[in-house]
């Protein structure tokens, strides 16, 4: 359990999430994510430098990506500081910001910056020298498409873990069309009186389209409209599968950003210096080989236990939920509604650029906390290997 660990009340944000080929898709993702925190440096009059480390978060590779975080922190502003690289598919936001609260409770760091970015768009095709091959003919992977695709130790693709977890579970196809519906209308949620809680945090991308051109994107793009007769008529992805492009997440690009630091410098950056917002706990997991939407439950135990709390407890939980198994299974096993967490948005609805995909449902729950007038946040969330990772938040 952490006790010195905080982030300002809004030091983060988020931005849009873009459905893949979209507005981003030929945008370097670390210089966009660095361009665009810039932007909001100014816009809370913050000033780079008082950062003496960064983690950025990644997990499609991208031009110049070796160099990483201290490319990023100069391009921010941030010329003296040095950083980490991370990449833990969908598990990097809530790794990078218990690996910065880490930082600050151990004296390492006084004030982190964990920037996560992602273009799942135009992904990169990798090709290997293979000398010994015939004819010498290389080896290639497409790095976005091959790993949802196939999990080289699993040895199946990531939608095949979910049905594989529907079929122990006993999960129907009309339990996960009625959860993919549920979820689009807590999202809708979000959209209610000009997208007043979508505003609580979205901060928007400017793109350039040429040297004298520039569009912003300052909200979603992508999202597909769900009723209950449309998730009906869809063909299952899988034969004899019960899930459909209805009831899993897509691909996209975009990216967020938290400021991790001690308490009186939260307090000195935060918009209200009576909020507080405290790192707790951190849990993660590995299940069994090819389920890993069970992942998720695992690491929250363990979070849990780590805090001394229970999910009684919790105000406010967030997951990453690809699958609508995920969170019909997390309910199950914590006995919990599974009409009753995920407000305002989720993975399911909004996409899936990996690295920030934890780190905006964390940035959700906790402006959901606040307007519940504080309580304990949850965040759990599955990623590949049959991993997940989790983490609680305490909003105050």
């Amino acid at each position: 359990m952490l006790s010195k660990a905080y982030i300002p009340y809004k030091g983060y944000y988020s931005t849009p999430f873009v459905k893949w080929q979209g507005s981003l898709a030929n945008e370097n993702s670390i210089t966009l994510a660095a361009e665009t925190s810039k932007n909001w440096f100014l816009t809370r009059d913050l000033d780079p430098g008082m950062f003496d480390y960064l983690i950025l978060g990644v997990t499609v590779g991208q031009p110049a990506a070796f160099y990483g975080a201290p490319w990023a922190s100069a391009l921010m502003g941030a010329e003296g500081i040095a950083g980490l690289y991370i990449s833990q598919a969908c598990s990097t936001s809530t790794t990078g910001i218990f690996q910065a609260a880490l930082g600050v409770e151990g004296g390492a760091y006084q004030n982190v910056y964990t920037l996560f970015t992602d273009r799942c768009s135009n992904g990169p095709h990798t090709i290997w020298p293979n000398p010994g091959g015939p004819g010498g003919k290389v080896v290639s992977e497409d790095w976005v498409m091959d790993h949802f695709g196939n999990d080289p130790w699993a040895g199946a693709a990531m939608i095949r873990t979910a049905e594989n977890v529907i079929r122990e579970a006993g999960i129907t196809r009309e339990e996960c069309d009625a959860h993919a519906l549920r979820r689009y209308e807590q999202y809708s949620d979000a959209l209610a009186d000009d997208r007043k809680f979508q505003k609580r945090y979205m901060f928007p991308i400017e793109v350039r389209v040429s040297k004298r051109e520039s569009i912003l994107v300052d909200e979603d793009q992508g999202i597909t409209r769900t009723t209950a007769e449309g998730l009906k008529s869809l063909k299952a992805v899988l034969p004899g599968g019960q899930l459909t492009f209805g009831t899993q997440t897509h691909p996209a690009d975009g990216h967020c950003a938290l400021i991790v630091t001690n308490r009186e410098k939260a307090r000195e950056l935060s918009l209200d210096a009576g909020m507080e917002i405290q790192v707790i706990s951190f849990g993660h997991a590995r299940v069994k080989k090819a389920h890993m939407p069970m992942a998720p439950v695992p690491a929250a135990k363990m979070a849990l236990d780590r805090a001394g709390l229970s999910i009684r407890d919790i105000r406010v939980i967030k997951t990453h939920n690809p699958f609508a198994a995920n969170d019909i299974y997390f309910s199950r096993e914590m006995k919990v509604d599974v009409n009753s967490f995920n407000n305002y948005g989720s993975s399911l609805i909004f996409g899936h650029p990996q690295a920030p995909t934890a780190g905006r449902s964390i940035i959700e729950g906790i402006e959901e906390a606040v307007l519940l007038g504080g309580g304990y946040v949850l965040f759990t969330g599955c990623a590949a290997g049959d991993t997940s990772a989790a983490l609680i938040l305490k909003v105050g």
